[in-house]
Order: structure tokens, then C-alpha cells, then sequence
């Protein structure tokens, strides 16, 4: 039985205008901003610290680091002491670390502040996506889930833009934006309505982790961490790795690259914005099925493509159907998340996103070696069209959600 309380559910009121769900959609946006606000910065990093290109790469990998450690870690915590406890925290300490990383007088400090920048950061992606699994169910869920990934598309194509504006006076100066995490703290701490739970009498370390445990074995949910593997294979085993290189072979600039990885962000954030008005009118399923053979169908096109501004119809199609299935996928592993412990489950699903990302390049790179450029795209649509047709036994019916 769930334990949900939301009023929007109650109410005509568009799930978009919810407050709990603003306060989510900021706390994404406090995550994202770690990485993609600091990358057009690095070269003047570099530059003032006189470092060497390979040196560059710490500044973003000690900040990674510590969320991939910590995200489970501070979803446990979260089950126990409860959502806020963990998350107003963590808002603080990202602000303050982000903000420390701008008076670093050398580049050892800055990668410490970057290292407890990313322990702040470690809990927020895992529970915004707990928050949303426990404020909404059904269809609400999955628009929730559409709304929230949408935030990251829009990301990918404004932060990158802010980043660069701030760094135009100088690389210190964009460090100033993790400040806007106190005030989204200070919302979570007195805006954020959650759902009643009871509060744990005893709590059992081995017992929580057990019941994640067999909950992560049901044969639904491991149906559903393949596909969210799948669709990260294609997108990082074909598109993100390999697009650039195909525009280049057409002559393409860097400005005109990067225009074309903005248009999959674009359209994956528009796409996301509509899950809500999808997820209305067809099943999950389905849904996931389109967006498969609209993956298959940029692939298949793209080798064909001889003009550079071509290569805008499978960029745009990639984001599209990533637009539909990632946030589909997440509501339905989020429906299946028991309510006691949803955040540590939340957190080990999530798991399947950088497995998916690590697996797409080596995939995509054998089928470079064995191919050559086209057979990466056809190799990836046959990929895509094997997992389209056995999607029908990978989710046979709507999954049912169980709270237990």
C-alpha cells in the first residue's frame, strides 16, 4: 500500500506548477551544474595553474568520484534519518566547497574543494529521483520523470553557455554559481511537503540491505536495467562517440559539431517535456518500443548522410527517442521500488546508466575495428531493432507498483 500523500493528485493543478516538484527539478539542476558549468573553464585553469592537458581531467574526475561512492551511501542514509536530513546538508556543503574552489591559490586545493564539492554533490541525483518515486505514482509519475529529465537537455545546452560567459572575466568567476545551492537548500528545508512515514523503531543494516537486494532480483526489474543499459549503448556506442567523427569526415567545424550535439540536447529536452501528454495516450511499452525504432531509424540513415546540416535529422531523432525511453524507464523502476527503502534501490538501478556508458564506446570501438564508421551505425541498429523485438518479453504488461 502506498504511503503517498501528494495533492496534486487531488487537484486539475499542471503537475509542472507543483512546488515539490520545482524543488526537484532545482535540485537536478544543482547536480548538473557541477560538470557542465565547469568544462568551458578548464582551459583557463590550465592556463593560470600552468598545467599539462592530461592534469586537467582531475578537476572533473574528483568531483565524480565521491558521487559514485557516495550516492548509495547517502541513500541509505536518507531511508534512515529521511530525505531532508541528508539533502539540505549536502546543498550546503556544495555550495560552500563550489564556492571555495574559486580562491584556490594552487591546483592541489582546488581538487580537494572539487573532491568535498562532489561529497555534497553524491546525494542529489539519486534522491531527486527518490523524491519524485515518492511523491507521485502512475501516470503522474511518469510526466514527473519527463519534466525532470527534460531539466537535463536544457542543461546540456545552457550551462555550457553560463559557464563560458562567467569564465569570459576570468575562470574563478563561475565558481560563484554553486551559491544558488544555499537558497535551493533553504527551499527544501521549508517548502518541501512529503508523504508521512513511519519512522524506523529499528533499524536493521543487514535486514535493509537484504530486502534491496531481492528487490533488485525481481525478474521486472532486470528486464528494465537492460533496457536502460541498451539505450545508453546505443546513445554512447554510436551517437555521443561517433557523430563528431562523421562530421568531421564531411568537414565539419568544431562550432558545427558542437551545434549538432546541442540539437540532440534540444530535442531531448523537448521530447521529455511531453512524456506527460505521451504517457496519456500510449502505454509504457509502446512508448518504449517508439522510441527504439526511432533509434534504429537514425542509425540506419546516418551512414547514408553526404552533407554536414544532414547529419541534424538523426541528431535530433537520438534525442527524441532518448527523451521518451530514459524517463519512461525511470518511472516504471521507480514503481517498483518499495517504499522503505526506495532511495538505496533508486540508487543501485541507477547504476545501470554508467554501465550502459562504459559498455556503448568498447561496443561501438569493436565494431569500428571490424567495420569500420558505417558498420558502428549499422551494427547499433541491429542492436537496436534485436532489443525492439523482444521488448515484448522484456515488459509483457504494465508493471505494477509495489510498495511493500
Amino acid at each position: 500500500m502506498s504511503n503517498k500523500s501528494n495533492p496534486t493528485s487531488r487537484s486539475a493543478t499542471p503537475i509542472y506548477r507543483d512546488v515539490n516538484l520545482q524543488i526537484v527539478i532545482s535540485i537536478t539542476l544543482m547536480e548538473l551544474m557541477g560538470t557542465m558549468s565547469i568544462n568551458p573553464v578548464l582551459p583557463g585553469i590550465v592556463q593560470d595553474f600552468q598545467l599539462s592537458p592530461q592534469q586537467i581531467g582531475w578537476v572533473t574526475t574528483a568531483f565524480v568520484v565521491p558521487i559514485a561512492i557516495g550516492a548509495p551511501i547517502c541513500s541509505v542514509l536518507a531511508d534512515r534519518f529521511g530525505r531532508k536530513a541528508i539533502l539540505v546538508p549536502s546543498l550546503f556543503l556544495f555550495a560552500i566547497a563550489g564556492v571555495a574552489c574559486a580562491f584556490a591559490q594552487n591546483f592541489h586545493t582546488l581538487l580537494a574543494w572539487r573532491f568535498l564539492q562532489g561529497v555534497g554533490a553524491a546525494s542529489l541525483e539519486a534522491l531527486a529521483l527518490t523524491l519524485i518515486s515518492d511523491l507521485y505514482a502512475g501516470k503522474q509519475l511518469t510526466s514527473a520523470m519527463g519534466l525532470n529529465a527534460s531539466t537535463i537537455g536544457v542543461s546540456l545546452a545552457v550551462y555550457p553557455l553560463v559557464g563560458s560567459g562567467l569564465a569570459s572575466m576570468g575562470w574563478r568567476y563561475t565558481f560563484a554559481l554553486p551559491l544558488l545551492a544555499i537558497l535551493v537548500g533553504i527551499w527544501v528545508w521549508r517548502s518541501l511537503q512529503l508523504p508521512e512515514k513511519q519512522p524506523y523503531s529499528d533499524f536493521d543494516f543487514k535486514v535493509y540491505l537484504r530486502n534491496i537486494w531481492s528487490n533488485i532480483r525481481r525478474f521486472e526489474v532486470i528486464r528494465l536495467l537492460f533496457i536502460v543499459v541498451a539505450l545508453f549503448v546505443l546513445l554512447f556506442g554510436a551517437y555521443l562517440t561517433y557523430i563528431p567523427t562523421v562530421a568531421t569526415s564531411l568537414g565539419a567545424s568544431e562550432i558545427e559539431i558542437g551545434i549538432l550535439l546541442a540539437s540532440m540536447a534540444v530535442s531531448f529536452a523537448f521530447a521529455s517535456s511531453l512524456l506527460g501528454s505521451f504517457a496519456r495516450l500510449f502505454s509504457e511499452l509502446t512508448l518504449i518500443k517508439i522510441s527504439f525504432f526511432i533509434y534504429t531509424l537514425a542509425l540506419v540513415i546516418t551512414p547514408a548522410i553526404e552533407h554536414i546540416w544532414m547529419l541534424l535529422i538523426p541528431s535530433i531523432l537520438f534525442g527524441i527517442a532518448h527523451g521518451i525511453v530514459f524517463p519512461t524507464t525511470q518511472a516504471l523502476l521507480a514503481e517498483l521500488a518499495p517504499s522503505t527503502n526506495r532511495a538505496g534501490f533508486m540508487a543501485v538501478t541507477a547504476v545501470a546508466v554508467p554501465l550502459g556508458q562504459a559498455l556503448g564506446p568498447v561496443l561501438g570501438g569493436l565494431a569500428f575495428s571490424a567495420w569500420e564508421i558505417r558498420g558502428v551505425f549499422y551494427a547499433g541498429s541491429i542492436f537496436a531493432i534485436a532489443t525492439f523485438v523482444f521488448l515484448r518479453y522484456l515488459i509483457p504488461h504494465r508493471i505494477k507498483a509495489n510498495h511493500g
